[in-house]
C-alpha cells in the first residue's frame, strides 16, 4: 500500500497544524503566568509604597513593630497563594497539551493499526507467521503505551494531591499560631 502525494501532503499539513495548535496553548499559558507575575509585582509595590508611608508616619517604636507586624503576618498566605497561581496554570496548561497529545497519539496509532491490517491483508500467501508476529509485536507496544500514558497521569494526580496539601498546610500554618 503505497501512499499517494495527497496523503502526505495532508498529513503534512495535520502535524503542522498540531504543532501550532499545541504551541499556541504553550504561548497562552505563558502569557497567564506573565499577568500573574505582573499583578502580583504591581500589587507588591504598592503595598511597599503604603507600608513606607505608614512606617514614615509612626509615632514611636511600637507603632513601627505593630506595622512590621502587620505587613509581614499575611506574607506566608500571599506566597502560598501566588504559588497556587502557578500550579493552577501549568497544571492547566499541561493538561490541555496532554489531551491533545493523546488525541493525536490515538489518531496515529488508528493509522497504524490500519495500515498494519491492510497490510496483512495484503500480505503474500505463507507470511501468516510474520503477520502474526507484527501484530503481536504492535498490539505489546499499544499497551505498553497506554501504561506509560496510565503511570504519567497517576504521578501527575499525585504531585498535584501533594502540592494542594503542601499549599492548605502552609496557608494554616499562620493561622493557626495567631
Amino acid at each position: 500500500m503505497a501512499l499517494t502525494p495527497e496523503q502526505i501532503l495532508s498529513a503534512h499539513k495535520a502535524n503542522i497544524d498540531t504543532i501550532f495548535g499545541l504551541t499556541t496553548k504553550a504561548f497562552e499559558g505563558v502569557e497567564k503566568l506573565i499577568e500573574l507575575n505582573v499583578n502580583a509585582s504591581r500589587a507588591a509595590l504598592t503595598e511597599a509604597a503604603a507600608h513606607s508611608q505608614a512606617l514614615a508616619a509612626a509615632k514611636d517604636v511600637q507603632d513601627l513593630v505593630n506595622l512590621q507586624t502587620a505587613f509581614f503576618q499575611p506574607l506566608a498566605e500571599k506566597a502560598a497563594a501566588y504559588n497556587r497561581h502557578i500550579f493552577n496554570i501549568a497544571s492547566s496548561t499541561s493538561t490541555e497539551l496532554q489531551k491533545a497529545l493523546e488525541d493525536k497519539a490515538g489518531q496515529y496509532q488508528q493509522s497504524f493499526n490500519g495500515l498494519i491490517e491492510a497490510t496483512a491483508k495484503n500480505a503474500p500467501a505463507g507470511s501468516e507467521t510474520a503477520v502474526a508476529m507484527m501484530k503481536s509485536a504492535v498490539s505489546a507496544a499499544n499497551n505498553a503505551f497506554e501504561s506509560v500514558q496510565k503511570a504519567v497521569k497517576q504521578a501527575s494526580d499525585m504531585a498535584e494531591a501533594n502540592i494542594k496539601a503542601v499549599t492548605t498546610a502552609t496557608t494554616a500554618a499562620p493561622k493557626g499560631k495567631a
